[in-house]
């Protein structure tokens, strides 16, 4: 998958710059003190990568503390970048589509790639798009998970859910809710189009979109941010959610919560998160070593059954280890070996990757987005 090609530094600060506004920017850690430098790992991330049940083994083994700048959306997380002094993270979770931006403005270091266990990862996974430029590598894949129609059980019928077009059905209406970022509802709203690279459109097909989800304005009782998505998915507020998946109904099916996530006729979309190691980390081999422990076969079981919100991963031996120590959890989220599993429905052409937009910029999509959500 090729993004724009125009992610030049001045390119990423103009983007950067717009963006801060929206970016929640209070509370950045603090400059470390010399003497915490190689004492302590500080990420930023999504809600729930620095918690016990992942980072735990890792701050034992090296006797380290990993800290946390959580973010939501990758155009905060730019912001969040563009706003810290140098060397305020070492790590940078990053969506997969980002990455580009994150290199194209300076902010990663370039990766040696046998420091990592690729060999261990499905082809598909090994050399994945916008992590490697000119044969060079700047981000590691982690985990990634599938997005469609969320719903609740109880209050829609499964034969509703096979397309898209659910969110117009009027007994929906003021029940369909929106996760809160412009990338994956457009990109739901593309797939229902018909338009087989979601995010690579030209105008006419852009406007298309833009006609088509304006349609859908009347059926929506609300934008959620992480918080706000899980809560009114629970408490029945929200009978289906736009731009969401797994990563959220798997957490609420933990808690007994009468949700599921399908990916519907037309297709669904793929979340990919990954590691890069911030431009003047002060820990840079301690981050190289944290990327090594999620992508072992150990931190790969972790990070699949994260309590903030679960995820499919890339490596084999992964899986492999997932089935014999929770072959529940392996079943649920369809990572059995020798049946059919989700990497069918990413080789069938079924899943697309979430991208940048391609023949946009990434602005004039969040500046829809905020006129969608004001209409």
């Amino acid at each position: 998958m090729n993004n724009r090609i125009d992610l030049s530094r001045r390119t990423f600060l103009k983007t950067t710059g717009i963006l801060a506004g929206s970016a929640v920017l209070a509370g950045v850690l603090p400059l470390r003190s010399f003497a915490a430098m190689e004492k302590e790992l500080v990420i930023l991330a999504w809600a729930g990568h620095a918690e016990q049940d992942i980072v735990g083994d890792f701050e034992r083994q090296f006797g380290v503390k990993v800290k946390a700048k959580y973010y939501t959306g990758g155009d905060n997380m730019l912001g969040l970048i563009s706003q810290s002094p140098p060397g305020t993270f070492d790590l940078i979770l990053s969506d997969a589509e980002y990455v580009q931006q994150l290199n194209a403005g300076g902010y990663i270091e370039r990766l040696d790639p046998a420091d990592y266990p690729f060999d261990d990862f499905f082809p598909e996974f090994q050399k994945f798009p916008g992590h490697w430029l000119d044969g060079e590598l700047y981000s590691v894949l982690i985990r990634f998970g599938f997005l469609g129609i969320a719903y609740n059980t109880q209050l829609v019928p499964e034969a509703k859910v096979h397309s898209y077009d659910v969110f117009w059905d009027e007994s929906l209406k003021g029940k369909i809710g929106h996760f809160d970022w412009h990338l994956p509802n457009l990109g739901q709203i593309s797939l229902l189009n018909g338009n087989s690279r979601p995010y690579d459109i030209d105008d006419a097909h852009w406007k298309a979109v833009q006609e088509k989800i304006m349609t859908l304005r009347p059926q929506i009782g609300g934008f959620f941010d992480y918080g706000g998505t899980f809560s009114s998915l629970k408490n029945g507020q929200i009978h289906a959610m736009c731009g969401i998946g797994d990563w959220i109904t798997g957490v609420l099916q933990r808690s007994g919560a009468p949700v599921k996530t399908v990916v519907p006729e037309e297709g669904g979309l793929q979340w990919t998160e990954s590691y890069c190691i911030a431009k003047n980390a002060h820990s840079p081999e301690l981050a190289k070593k944290f990327i090594q422990y999620i992508t072992a076969p150990e931190g790969q079981v972790k990070t699949a059954k994260m309590a903030a919100y679960p995820a499919l991963i890339p490596s084999k031996k992964g899986w492999e280890l997932l089935n014999k120590v929770d072959s529940a959890e392996a079943q649920r989220q369809n990572m059995v070996i020798g049946q059919r599993n989700v990497m069918d429905d990413i080789r069938d052409g079924r899943i697309k990757y979430r991208e940048l937009p391609v023949q946009q910029s990434l602005e004039e999509w969040n500046d829809f987005w905020s006129e969608y959500k004001s209409a």
